[in-house]
């Protein structure tokens, strides 16, 4: 039986986001909406554009890479393109506060153009070429040297990719049996329940199209050989011999944003023209979750949360009007920053990135629950296991008020209610806010001795006002 608690156990919080039908599965006069980004023409926040002359970003800032944050800041992962003779993306750093600011720190770590004054990051002394790098931060690691770790995709290895280590994030040592695994064009990782998952396209699965595939393992280094094929968007290819860029695929995996009990991920929604020519290729951002961290589902189907359309429409002085639709790529870089959810973002293929785009939403507010009518309605989740610690619930809600308000109640394995946390214990929720607490007659503490649900009631004289974005389960130690 599905729980919620595995949030509990590795985090102290489990998220229930209103769109993950796993945790919320139950639902009874609540219809879902998914909250997309959408840029208004000539307005696309770009945070980080490319670097000057000599800089070895000068030409295009890619984000094929990853947003982790280390202690205070955030530092994103990048692969910079200079005025190179050949094509040649070596991997940057850098680190802000906000999500919102970026600062490019001078490393003097590998040399360029001359001078040892840049971002560079220290793998291989940037001799190769990095097609794209998924980097995690374990703080906690026991081995000092393993606390950064990178899974990348390079040239030298024939796109087979490869790992490598720091104590620092700034200095890495590739792992001694480089390449570790097959050709893999990644965007995501994340360690979920004790298992690294790396997350691409790639991999011996047959004639196209692209698909999320996902490979496993224990200690970053040692990779799984065969790969779980997590999320498809067409069932074959065309039989055309020339078949390979047509139709709807999933592009570079997804970007994960690994939240407990559940993995958020931002793929790549690859829309190719039936003539196959890639420069008619359209791309927006879609979303999929996974309870696991193999297997994913779209909340809504084809829905894109980020859309490419008014996106980087801006001609770019080196190209011609006619050289590609709207097109977007991820790479991993989804976090909570203060009151806001930050997802970074650039335009695809990588000769068009002019730099990073940043999405916003307020936090958490990617998709919510919404009453269809005067009746209300209500949701209820998955079993909370009985051997979770005490735990207390927050809520993320809006529309409340004195008309309009959100009421819990707590129920055992047979949907009946638990004493001391009916609804008619429940305090209700009048003020809207991004966590709220719940509270009953009793207190805000939920005891339980026996698997228990909870649900959730919009309810008042205008519960269609209100909207259910989140549920929170803290754990009371």
């Amino acid at each position: 039986m599905l729980t919620v608690t595995d949030g509990l156990k590795d985090t102290g919080e489990a998220v229930l986001f209103a769109f993950d039908d796993h945790a919320l599965p139950l639902h009874s006069g609540l219809q879902l909406q998914l909250h997309g980004h959408r840029t208004p023409c000539g307005r696309t926040r770009v945070v980080l554009s490319p670097g000057g002359a000599n800089a070895p970003d000068s030409r295009a800032v890619v984000y094929y890479g990853s947003v982790c944050r280390v202690g205070a800041e955030l530092w994103m992962y990048y692969l910079g393109q200079g005025d190179d003779a050949e094509w040649l993306q070596r991997v940057c750093l850098a680190r802000s506060v906000d999500g919102r600011t970026w600062q490019r720190p001078e490393l003097g770590l590998v040399p360029y153009r001359g001078s040892r004054r840049n971002n560079l990051v220290d793998l291989n002394q940037g001799r190769h070429h990095v097609q794209a790098c998924v980097v995690l931060h374990d703080a906690d690691d026991p081995d000092p040297s393993r606390r950064f770790k990178m899974a990348f995709q390079c040239r030298h290895y024939r796109n087979r990719f490869a790992v490598a280590f720091s104590a620092d994030g700034l200095v890495w040592s590739e792992a001694a049996g480089n390449p570790v695994g097959q050709h893999l064009e990644m965007a995501g990782g994340a360690r979920v329940g004790g298992t690294y998952v790396l997350c691409g396209q790639g991999g011996r699965h047959g004639p196209p199209p692209r698909q999320l595939i996902t490979h496993l393992s224990v200690d970053f280094e040692h990779w799984s050989e065969g790969f779980c094929v997590g999320l498809q968007r067409a069932a074959s290819a065309t039989q055309r011999p020339w078949a390979g860029n047509d139709g709807r695929q999933v592009h570079l995996g997804a970007g994960l944003w690994h939240r407990g009990n559940v993995v958020v991920g931002f793929y790549g929604m690859w829309n190719g023209h039936a003539s196959n020519d890639r420069r008619l290729v359209s791309m927006d951002l879609g979303l999929a979750i996974s309870s696991d961290g193999l297997h994913y589902r779209e909340p809504v189907p084809d829905y894109p949360i980020v859309a490419a359309a008014e996106d980087g429409w801006a001609e770019l002085p080196d190209l011609a009007a006619t050289t590609g639709a709207p097109a977007l790529i991820q790479g991993q870089g989804c976090e909570n920053v203060g009151d806001e959810t930050l997802f970074w973002y650039a335009p695809w293929p990588e000769q068009r990135s002019d730099g990073v785009r940043l999405a916003t939403w307020p936090r958490d507010r990617l998709g919510s629950l919404r009453a269809l009518g005067a009746a209300g309605g209500h949701c209820v989740s998955a079993v909370i296991d009985a051997g979770a610690p005490a735990f207390r619930i927050w809520v993320n809600a809006e529309g409340l008020g004195p008309h309009t308000r959100v009421t819990a109640e707590v129920v055992d394995a047979c949907y009946r209610p638990v004493a001391g946390y009916r609804r008619s214990d429940c305090l209700p929720v009048e003020t809207s806010g991004l966590r709220l607490p719940l509270r009953w007659a009793s207190g805000d503490v939920v005891v339980a001795t026996q698997p228990v649900r909870v649900r959730l009631d919009l309810t008042g004289i205008r519960p269609e006002d209100a909207r259910l974005y989140a549920l929170y389960l803290e754990a009371v130690k």
